[in-house]
């Protein structure tokens, strides 16, 4: 039996709902809209490309949604990073070491100490868009931001849950340590917060100061000894020294 043009449009339809719907309690969600997109010769061929373009969708969420929870201040890449020899890394350290994230998946701490505006921030925030481009899921913080969220926290008696946030993260950047001086309290609950990371997570921590200045913001000699002692164990060490490029290049607009 022949059936007519708009009769076999109208089953294809019928047919095509359904699928969209057995898609739908699947939860093949992106599916449904590649039906008619996906060419091929058989029939395996069609629903391999269908469950392929199904998987790429899905990653590409789940990325973005990487992205979303980083919260990081801004895009920054490695392209045309100035690798400056001001930047000293340590003997045992390479760069490919850094930009390859192994020290992330060996949960390693990477520690950028130096002089305000040298590279420190956009190397952090670079290498924590690879690792979140990845799928491995990372956080941004200011240090002064999240004393103050852990200091809110721990008033509402939310701490705990708080904390918990963290459970999945795998790499945590810890930017500007060292320009606003910590509470008692808000130096202890950071102090906590490293301590169950150490060997658990990777930190990737900036700091305009020094180690033997740190004391300034933490007021506790111990407790300033001890976070020290945790981070710089297992950790990469870059010291960032010369001129800020944020003052040359103001500087050099205004000439």
């Amino acid at each position: 039996m022949i059936h007519s043009y708009p009769l076999r449009r109208r089953l294809f339809q019928i047919e095509k709902n359904k699928l969209e719907e057995v898609c739908k309690r699947l939860r093949l969600s992106h599916l449904s809209h590649s039906l008619e997109k996906v060419p091929f010769d058989t029939k395996e061929q069609w629903l391999v490309a269908l469950l392929e373009n199904e998987l790429e969708c899905r990653e590409e969420l789940k990325i973005e949604r990487l992205f979303k929870q980083a919260k990081f201040p801004g895009r920054k890449t490695l392209t045309n990073y100035d690798w400056h020899d001001q930047i000293i890394l340590p003997h045992e350290t390479t760069k490919y070491e850094l930009t390859s994230l192994s020290f992330i998946h060996q949960k390693e701490n990477a520690v950028f100490v130096g002089t305000p505006g040298t590279g420190k921030t956009h190397l952090a925030c670079a290498l924590g868009q690879m690792a979140t481009q990845s799928g491995i899921e990372t956080r941004f913080w200011r240090v002064s931001d999240l004393v103050c969220e852990l200091e809110k926290q721990w008033k509402d008696n939310n701490l705990e849950p708080f904390k918990q946030r963290f459970n999945k993260v795998k790499l945590i950047i810890l930017d500007e340590m060292g320009y606003v001086p910590f509470t008692k309290d808000g130096a202890e609950l950071l102090f906590q917060l490293i301590s169950d990371w150490y060997e658990t997570k990777s930190v990737i921590l900036t700091s305009n100061l020094e180690f033997s200045q740190w004391n300034k913001i933490f007021i506790d000699a111990r407790l300033t000894a001890a976070l020290v002692d945790r981070l710089i164990h297992h950790a990469h060490i870059l010291s960032f020294t010369g001129e800020s490029f944020r003052l040359k290049n103001a500087l050099s607009k205004s000439k």
